[in-house]
């Protein structure tokens, strides 16, 4: 079961520039919310290679032009459904 709370959490985190305590929660999380955080996690760290891993298990396209402001935006809309 996904713990959307935790989720969202992870996301103000990431928001926040600490990446290290959101990867925390997100690699305890398998959905494809938590698989996404997961993937931005990795291209803040500038491990690409695992960032698009982590966006195929997602179900998501690798954004060709990266921008964390976006991907949170649409993060955050997705966790608020």
């Amino acid at each position: 079961m996904t713990d959307f709370e935790a989720l969202r959490q992870s996301a103000e985190l990431l928001a926040k520039g600490d990446w290290q305590s959101a990867h925390v929660i997100a690699q305890d999380d398998e959905s494809q919310a938590g698989c996404w955080i997961h993937g931005i996690v990795h291209v803040l760290e500038g491990d690409l290679d695992n960032a698009r891993y982590w966006y195929r298990r997602a179900g998501r396209a690798f954004p060709k032009n990266f921008s964390i402001d976006s991907e949170l935006a649409s993060l955050r809309e997705t966790l608020s459904e």
